[in-house]
């Protein structure tokens, strides 16, 4: 059996993991907090159910970012699972095109959650959360959610991934 193709030398580099990760496909969301003016939000692939006894979502937020000091004030978020059709709206709150806080969410149409956070009214899905607890490590805190609103898209579009350094479209089948 020929011997798999893989990079040499073991490290623990952070850029080498870096590049492994983006070799991972994640699902696209929007993480969102805060209301009126004082709303902010991110992109994030770093988002999962961790349990549905009870119901509870797992986000991971860079401490550094501007949406950090927001969801531990307000203490809630709201994830927003983009479709196919959302890029301009991941990008945006990725950062790209300069704009900050509230100026993210314009050109979209939000509704307002049980928890008081904006979700995007076309996402697949939102996963509406109160801050249970958090886990700080090294840059990011580990949010753990308590699921207080779920709402289903009823259109069936293709999900928004994004892995290689791009976004790509995963068609049902």
């Amino acid at each position: 059996m020929a011997a798999a193709a893989l990079l040499p030398a073991p490290s623990a580099d952070g850029t080498l993991l870096k590049q492994a990760m983006r070799r991972l496909v994640g699902g696209v969301v929007v993480v969102t907090a805060g209301i009126g003016d004082d709303r902010v939000g991110l992109t994030a692939t770093s988002a999962i159910s961790l349990s549905v006894d009870p119901p509870t979502m797992l986000v991971c937020v860079n401490r550094a970012s501007s949406a950090w000091p927001v969801i531990a004030r307000r203490r809630h978020f709201c994830v927003s699972i983009l479709g196919g059709g959302q890029q301009a709206i991941a990008e945006r709150f990725a950062g790209i095109g300069g704009l900050k806080g509230a100026a993210r969410y314009f050109g979209a149409d939000w509704t307002i959650m049980a928890s008081g956070a904006s979700g995007l009214t076309e996402a697949r899905a939102l996963v509406d959360c109160t801050l249970d607890e958090v886990i700080e490590r090294h840059s990011h805190a580990i949010l753990l959610g308590a699921v207080r609103e779920v709402r289903l898209n009823r259109a069936e579009r293709p999900a928004l991934a994004y892995g290689s350094g791009r976004f790509i479209r995963i068609l049902p089948e």
